[in-house]
């Protein structure tokens, strides 16, 4: 007997793991050694053309990793804080950097970069810690996009800056002077917790394929995760904050304002100070969310999102979007539902998982169906590292679609569910408009359940509610559905973003 002992303990062992992590019974997460030179830190990911991975490091190199040898290749170095990386048809890759949008072109061929062009650098610095840069996205007309962070308070400005320096609100002088007690105690309160006084902080910009770099969009604050889908549908996503009761994700279209005021100084024409002015007034500038992370629950500092794929590579409904975060050990699947011309939906937890970890921040498939991963934490919650996702070909039972009915709600599912009773609550809320730093949760409800019902194809799940209201969370969280062979859903919990009612 004892020669069966290891066999059977590693299969109890296997058979514990699954039941503390199931997302392990469907895709196994592989972690990637860096060089050890390197700072593991990832600002930009891309999975080339030819299958390898080319990674963005936050110390400014830029390695190519190939999967078949599982070797490292240095392709650029001298970098400032690269935080976004794409490949063009040509093998050059575009990258954001601090100062600017640059292109690494290998004009040789030997593996290296020996030309970095710039291809946009047309908006300010000031010096500010918290100017990052991030992206680029890319549309199908070659398009690309960018966002620039706000600046904070905890610090000001320098003498020597880039760019145009707006002259609303508090003057030169005053930001400059801010390594004194008066800035720390006073002054800074004057420019706003967040404060855009070069141009372009807290915008989206748009480089076309001939040079111009043109404002797109206003209103952001740290805006982190930048994808273009292929509907060439912006999707950009931004962190709690001042004016930011919860981090939230945009459908970001051309010419309107998404609620943080800072960057308003640098709209044509316009002259207000916005420290100056009320939330009611602000409030009504502004387009609302496509969707809302609630914090320290479903995230805390959202990151890229990304396309999912062909289904029979990872397992996934194709064209939903994936989502990572700095601060929780899980990406988020978005599911659109476009009402009355506007895109909201809902966010589903995704591979929750300790072997995942935390820091989520940089992603892409490669042609095999593999999802990289590239982490950091920049000093602040997070990780670093690569991680590869693959999917082991079973098939999950997910929740595929959430859309309104006249009565509450229709949720789909990708397989058919078994027709014992559902335990199912629903609750409500809202979150504060104001320049505090986030929001609790505001009139949160719970919501009665009428009645639940399952279609005769078993694939659909009808929630009948009171009523609907418009611009309220739904956080809807569904026990018990399993398929007919005990297979149990995978993300249990529902977000959805009511902002435009469909009856």
């Amino acid at each position: 007997m004892k020669k069966y002992l290891p066999l059977l303990a590693i299969m109890l062992t296997s058979q514990v793991i699954a039941q503390a992590d199931p997302w392990q019974n469907y895709y196994q997460i592989d972690n990637i050694p860096i060089p050890k030179q390197i700072n593991p830190q990832i600002g930009g990911l891309q999975a080339l053309q030819d299958g390898r991975i080319a990674v963005a490091f936050y110390a400014g190199e830029v390695m190519i990793y190939d999967p078949k040898t599982q070797t490292w290749s240095q392709f650029a170095k001298g970098l400032d804080n690269p935080l976004g990386l794409i490949e063009e048809k040509s093998g050059a890759l575009v990258l954001m950097q601090t100062p600017e949008l640059t292109r690494l072109i290998d004009e040789d061929k030997d593996g290296r970069a020996d030309f970095y062009q710039t291809v946009s650098d047309q908006f300010g610095m000031s010096g500010n810690y918290h100017e990052f840069a991030f992206g680029p996205a890319r549309d199908s007309k070659g398009n690309y996009y960018i966002s620039l962070n706000v600046a904070s308070n905890f610090a000001g400005i320098f003498e020597k800056i880039r760019g145009d320096f707006s002259p609303i609100g508090l003057s030169r002088e005053q930001m400059t002077d801010w390594q004194n007690d008066t800035w720390k105690n006073e002054t800074k309160f004057k420019a706003g917790r967040m404060f855009a006084k070069v141009s372009y902080r807290g915008w989206i910009l748009k480089i076309t394929p001939d040079g111009q770099t043109i404002p797109f969009a206003s209103g952001f604050r740290s805006p982190d995760g930048l994808h273009v889908d292929s509907h060439d549908r912006l999707w950009v996503t931004d962190n709690q904050g001042d004016w930011l009761g919860t981090s939230p994700l945009y459908q970001v279209k051309e010419g309107k304002h998404y609620g943080h005021p800072a960057s308003l100084v640098w709209k044509k024409d316009w002259q207000q100070d916005p420290v100056t002015m009320s939330a009611e007034a602000l409030a009504k500038l502004r387009t609302l969310p496509s969707a809302l992370f609630p914090h320290g629950e479903l995230a805390n500092s959202p990151t890229q999102p990304i396309s999912t794929i062909d289904p029979a590579l990872f397992g996934l409904p194709k064209n939903e979007l994936l989502i990572g975060d700095m601060n929780q050990a899980r990406l988020i699947r978005y599911l659109p539902d476009e009402v009355n011309g506007f895109m909201q939906g809902t966010f589903i937890p995704f591979i929750e998982s300790k072997t995942l970890g935390i820091g989520n921040h940089r992603f892409d498939f490669d042609n095999n169906g593999n999802l990289w991963v590239g982490k950091t934490h920049l000093g602040w919650a997070g990780d670093e590292g690569v991680r590869k996702i693959s999917w082991n070909q079973k098939a999950l039972l997910l929740a595929d679609k959430v859309s309104q009915t006249k009565t509450g709600f229709a949720i789909h599912f990708t397989q058919a569910i078994s027709q014992q009773q559902v335990q199912i609550t629903v609750a409500s809320h809202t979150y504060h408009y104001h320049a505090d730093y986030g929001s609790e949760k505001v009139d949160l409800q719970n919501v009665a359940v009428l009645n639940q019902t399952i279609s005769k194809d078993q694939k659909t799940l009808l929630i009948d509610l009171p009523k609907l209201v418009k611009n309220r969370l739904y956080t809807i969280e569904l026990k018990g559905i399993n398929t007919e062979s005990g297979e149990a859903l995978m993300g249990d919990i529902l977000r959805y973003n009511l902002v435009e009612k469909a009856y």
